[in-house]
């Protein structure tokens, strides 16, 4: 149960990084790309553990 939980928090900031990084890369703003990146970072690490 709380390995689906992890999977699926993780699949969710994946999710939200990458939009975060697609909808910047129209007016591109440094720190808000970067917050994209760290979340699906943070997601992917999220999902390795």
């Amino acid at each position: 149960m709380l390995g689906i939980l992890k999977k699926t928090c993780g699949v969710c900031l994946i999710g939200m990084g990458v939009g975060i990084l697609l909808v910047l890369l129209l007016p591109i703003t440094g720190w808000l790309i970067l917050i994209g990146a760290i979340t699906l970072i943070l997601g992917l690490i999220w999902l390795s553990c």
